[in-house]
This record gives structure tokens, C-alpha cells and sequence, in this order.
């Protein structure tokens, strides 16, 4: 199978949009000619602000629907390379607690991020953590 990318474009509105492909060149093109997307088209012109590059477009696909179920806040700190961020965001602060300090292992250009596991305000939070796996960050504006 050929090379996937997950990519994210800033939309003229600031908005962002979320895609997969096998041509990541091309694909940009086609976004910013209007041959892309109908929301892009609709939002011109857009500018690529994240990618990530997968050795197969299936892996790249699966992590394009994993984003698009993110909020803007955990996107724009993805982009930013904010990835100790990413858990906190992912929690719903109305149910759960504050998290701690989190400790990070880089490895294979993927990032292991320690992440206390909580449990709900009326309970205890547990002691023990799960490692959490963060692609490599990749902002063609900040490298």
C-alpha cells in the first residue's frame, strides 16, 4: 500500500479541516484550486498548519476520523506540539478532577505520555497510569 498523510488545513475563516490522503502535495493543491472538499471550497483560501505521515493511507484515515472528534481547543494544542495537553483535553473537568504533572518517553517518533488514570469526584482518584502513544509532531511552520 502506498504512504497516507493526516493533514490539517487552517481555513480562511480560521476554521479547521481535517483530511487524509496518499498525495499530500497534490491533495493541497486541489484544496486551495477549489477541487477539494466542499467545505473548503467554501472557506478559501486554506493554508496546511499540521501533517503526519503514515507508512499506509488506511492508518492515515483512521487517524483523520480520530481528530475530527476533537474539540478546536486539542487541535490547535496538537498543532501547537502541546502534546502533554492532549489528555487534559480529552477530559470532561466537570465529572473528573485536576490531573498532575504529567512524564513523557520518546521513542520511534511516536511519544509515550504517562496519563494518571481518575476516577469520578466522589471516588479516590487510582494511583496507577496508562501510556497514551502521540504521533510525531509535524507543523510545516515550525519543524
Amino acid at each position: 500500500m502506498p504512504k497516507g498523510w493526516m493533514y490539517i488545513l487552517e481555513c480562511a475563516d480560521g476554521t479547521f479541516y481535517t483530511g487524509s490522503t496518499n498525495n499530500l502535495q497534490l491533495r493541497i493543491m486541489q484544496h486551495q484550486q477549489g477541487e477539494g472538499a466542499n467545505y473548503t471550497k467554501k472557506h478559501l483560501p486554506v493554508k496546511l498548519v499540521y501533517y503526519e505521515e503514515f507508512q499506509r493511507i488506511d492508518e492515515a484515515f483512521y487517524r483523520e476520523k480520530q481528530i475530527q472528534g476533537w474539540s478546536r481547543k486539542k487541535k490547535q494544542a496538537l498543532i501547537d506540539g502541546k502534546h502533554l495537553e492532549l489528555p487534559k483535553l480529552s477530559k470532561n473537568y466537570t465529572q473528573y478532577g485536576t490531573s498532575t504533572t504529567l512524564g513523557t518517553s520518546t521513542t520511534l517518533g511516536t511519544e509515550l505520555v504517562e496519563v494518571p488514570k481518575v476516577s469520578s469526584a466522589d471516588v479516590e482518584p487510582v494511583a496507577d497510569t496508562e501510556l497514551v502513544e502521540v504521533p510525531a509532531h509535524k507543523n510545516p511552520q515550525n519543524p
